[in-house]
């Protein structure tokens, strides 16, 4: 399907300090606020739509707006020029954005485990990621962090990495043809279609930021921290419905997306559950993030080269698990 490639620390500082310590009762929280998804209507935002149609955000006094951004669109962006004051992402973004000066900070998490993958024709062989690049043949990928980390981590290598435009064609056409997918969808396209898919998790191979991150604005954690607050809440208590029962949100998803069936939005549902909740979402609940995971990451974006300097971690990330008041 696709990779998603695309205020100063001082002022996010602050604003967390204000969510620790307490700030003046937001005058603006119940204006309407836009939550901006970097992809189209897809289990992999279920929640959101499951909050959305539970009436969860409203239940909190928050007028919420789901909208998409189409293929490619820098949602960071649209977060830090005021466009838009949520919006969806991936956490090497989030640090990339930061790297460039860009105002956003990540305040909830869907996949603790990176969905995107490599998928390769089972007819290959293959036993790890690691086969696919050590052997003749075709990589459809776009240029990213995580390709940059698969080639340094593997090289030298064999594989030809050409550019990537979507689709599945050119896998179910060559047997020697492998490109990147989300886990949770071009494998079910390519298997109804008659293909013989085998994916590779990219996360197995060292390389695992947080995805389908939801970002604000520290310009709005600062000044709209109990809405925040309440956006957050009713996200984390919509991924939990959904994640319990996703009939209802896939349904309206599938009116809105009908390049999906309803059999492949069920498939989708079942097979991202392992990637968002882990032992540390058992223990803090849905969306949780560590300093540990985003330091890990910085490093690796470091010595990739993708950025020269790691932001403070204490500036770009905010773990709202214990401000909460609703635990789902």
């Amino acid at each position: 399907m696709r990779t998603r490639n695309w205020g100063t620390t001082a002022i996010c500082v602050l604003a967390l300090m204000g969510l620790v310590l307490g700030c003046k009762k937001d005058s603006t929280a119940s204006s309407p606020v836009e939550i901006t998804l970097d992809w189209k209507p897809e289990p992999e935002f279920g929640g959101f739509y499951q909050a959305d149609i539970d009436g969860l955000f409203k239940g909190r006094g928050v007028d919420v707006n789901l909208k998409t951004a189409g293929a490619g669109a820098p949602t960071w962006q649209l977060v830090a020029s005021g466009q838009t004051e949520f919006a969806t992402t991936a956490a090497d973004q989030v640090l990339i954005a930061r790297a460039r000066g860009a105002d956003v900070v990540a305040v909830f998490a869907v996949y603790q485990t990176f969905p995107q993958g490599i998928m390769a024709h089972k007819a290959r062989g293959f036993r790890s990621i690691e086969d696919v690049f050590k052997n003749d043949g075709i990589l459809a990928a776009e240029d990213s962090a995580w390709l940059k980390y698969l080639v340094k981590k593997y090289e030298p290598i064999k594989v030809k990495v050409t550019g990537y435009s979507g689709g599945i064609a050119g896998f179910l056409a060559k047997p020697d043809f492998s490109q990147q997918c989300f886990v949770t969808s071009e494998p079910l396209l390519a298997k109804k279609q008659g293909g013989d898919p085998q994916t590779f998790l990219i996360a197995e191979a060292g390389y695992n930021p947080y995805t389908t991150v939801l970002i604000t604005s520290c310009k709005t954690l600062q000044q709209k921290p109990e809405m925040v607050k309440k956006v957050v809440e009713a996200c984390r208590e919509g991924w939990r419905k959904y994640l319990d029962d996703p009939s209802a949100a896939n349904a309206a998803m599938g009116k809105l997306n009908t390049e999906m069936d309803a059999e492949t939005f069920k498939q989708a549902a079942a097979a991202q559950k392992p990637l968002i909740e882990n032992d540390d979402t058992n223990k803090s609940g849905l969306g949780t993030m560590t300093a540990q995971r985003w330091e890990d990451l910085g490093r690796q974006l470091v010595e990739l080269k993708v950025i020269d300097r790691a932001p403070a971690a204490g500036g770009y990330f905010r773990d709202m698990s214990e401000s909460l008041t609703t635990k789902p």
